[in-house]
């Protein structure tokens, strides 16, 4: 496979920061589905079912034969998956997206955490370092005027909490499996699984998916495509090369990349956040010099 050819430090390095840029624009997209009405609920939905079956055509990859006894494995990565989604939109729900995110950006000290513990791999003082000044540039980015108390803080910081411990697990046990089981078998397993647990987000939605507006429905297909796109990279990035922590470093950027992006072309999706004050805008230029930091202390 000509992505195992690659240098792993290269490789944990740009295809990271490739998936982040992809998240990012997948990110606006979606935010405009969400605006025209999709909802939470019937966006993971869809956007389960499209990545399950972008993540298919990995199966085309070959690999080993599937042992049947093992299908715990990806059965229990697949959870990791669906139990973290599930926990960061009820925070995202409850509570505020400015006390959220920076929560969720708890991951890449877990992933930190849990990969000695699962794995076995040490961790340097250098990518502790790196995630800690990564977890508080998200925070800065993500830093909003004041004028309202938050909502929700408990509910938000504990679903943001076990979302971020459930999603680091799952980086984790990638790196851990993938090699054994093969990119083309454990990354479709993975989705499918998470694509038949998704079916229970029905009795969420607020209407049917036919009550979804026809304009809508470009906006969500794309952004979903884009989901899965940068899915497949990050993942198999994971699968392949492992180093989750560094990997994770990098694509934490994607907070940084948002903020670009909604600066720079946020009007093409009626996006209004360009208009922030000068404070905000003050805050997020220290949290991007904070996240660049992080990426050159992985890079260098």
């Amino acid at each position: 496979m000509l992505l195992a050819r690659v240098s792993p430090a290269f490789a944990t390095t740009l295809f990271p920061l490739i998936a982040a840029l992809l998240y990012a624009f997948g990110a606006l997209v979606l935010k405009r589905s969400s605006d025209l009405g999709v909802g939470l609920w019937r966006t993971t939905f869809v956007a389960n079912l499209i990545v399950a079956g972008l993540f298919s055509f990995l199966w085309l990859l070959g690999g080993p034969p599937v042992e049947r006894e093992l299908l715990w494995q990806p059965g229990l990565i697949a959870m990791c998956l669906f139990v973290g989604q599930i926990s960061q939109f009820l925070a995202l729900e409850k509570g505020d997206v400015s006390v959220a995110v920076p929560v969720f950006g708890l991951k890449v000290i877990l992933v930190a955490f849990f990969t000695p513990i699962l794995i076995g791999d040490p961790v340097s003082v250098k990518l502790w370092v790196a995630a800690f000044l990564s977890v508080l540039g998200i925070t800065f980015l993500n830093q909003k005027d004041a004028g309202r108390p938050h909502r929700h803080l408990l509910i938000t910081f504990v679903a943001g909490g076990v979302g971020a411990a459930a999603f680091a697990v799952f980086d984790v046990l990638v790196q851990k499996w993938g090699p054994y089981w093969g990119v083309g078998r454990l990354l479709p397993c993975i989705f499918w699984i998470n694509a038949l647990l998704s079916f229970g987000l029905v009795f969420r939605f607020s209407a049917p998916l036919s009550a979804i507006r026809p304009r809508a429905w470009p906006w969500l297909v794309s952004g979903s495509v884009l989901l899965g796109s940068q899915s497949i990279i990050f993942v198999s990035t994971l699968a392949i090369f492992g180093k989750a922590t560094s990997a994770n470093i990098v694509y934490a950027s994607r907070g940084l990349l948002s903020v670009v992006l909604v600066w720079m072309i946020g009007h093409w999706f009626m996006n209004a956040e360009q208009h922030l004050g000068p404070k905000v805008m003050r805050w997020r230029l220290a949290g991007a010099l904070l996240m660049m930091s992080a990426i050159v202390l992985v890079v260098v």
